[in-house]
């Protein structure tokens, strides 16, 4: 039975994608089967990751571990049934044939985004250093900064944990990924360090450091690669700046603590 993988957050901008992409790519590159989802059916980073991955592998004629992509059909608002059955056919497909699935969410609070939540074994959620994407998790008085409710993310995610209880399912791990956005936001990481501590606590999450912003990243995207590829094609020293991320990397997959996962890059 695959485990599945899921990165959601309601923001948009936050890392999903780039989080969704190492992930499974990584999984792969140790010898997993994965599985990839895209529930973001207009910008569809991650498919055309994949795409990407594929037609860089046919025209240089290499041999790469990609994850085996499942399509959704996109279907208008007005014409998707109340009984939507897209997603469970999808991972249906998917989960008798593969070791992990990595589902990668809208920055939207849609349907499919919470059929995805309440199949999560594991729940990735990625933020950057920030007041407005650490409200994402509560409503907080900025003058006292107290905590006043829950926010919606987190009420849809307290649904699904709720789902996965009344089906016997296991509880989700839900990880919120710290990924920073440069030096200049140094000087907010500590209040928000601590604003998250204590989310983590009222609403059950643990935290885990995540990735920089870094062009490395988005320039290996239109080949489908990732740092992690670079070896097999060829390089034969890294920048600092590819080593560093290349630790981030390291670093994320070890603090998943996936089943049966050894990282070994």
């Amino acid at each position: 039975m695959a485990h599945i993988i899921v990165a959601g957050n309601e923001k948009g901008g936050s890392g999903k994608s780039t989080t969704a992409i190492h992930v499974a790519t990584a999984l792969a590159r140790m010898g997993w089967h994965v599985g990839a989802l895209d529930m973001d059916l207009r910008q569809r980073s991650f498919r055309k990751y994949v795409e990407n991955r594929r037609a860089f592998i046919q025209q240089q004629g290499v041999t790469l571990p990609c994850p085996d992509y499942h399509p959704l059909t996109q279907t208008a608002p007005e014409e998707t049934p109340s009984d939507d059955t897209r997603l469970n056919e999808a991972v249906g497909h998917l989960r008798t044939r593969c070791d992990f699935i990595v589902i990668d969410c809208p920055g939207a609070h849609t349907p499919l985004a919470k059929m995805a939540h309440a199949l999560a074994d594991t729940l990735v959620t990625p933020l950057y250093d920030s007041f407005v994407d650490v409200d994402l998790f509560a409503q907080i008085d900025p003058d006292r900064a107290k905590v006043l409710g829950p926010s919606a993310y987190a009420q849809m995610i307290w649904q699904a944990r709720r789902v996965r209880a009344c089906a016997g399912h296991p509880p989700i791990d839900w990880i919120v990924l710290r990924n920073r956005l440069g030096p200049r936001q140094i000087q907010t990481k500590h209040t928000t360090d601590a604003r998250l501590d204590d989310l983590a606590c009222r609403i059950g999450f643990r935290t885990a450091p995540g990735v920089s912003e870094r062009p490395v990243y988005r320039d290996l995207f239109s080949s489908g690669l990732t740092l992690l590829d670079l070896k097999d094609l060829g390089a034969t020293s890294l920048e600092m700046s590819h080593i560093a991320a290349r630790q981030e990397l390291r670093d994320l997959m070890r603090a998943l603590a996936l089943p049966g996962v050894d990282v070994t890059f």
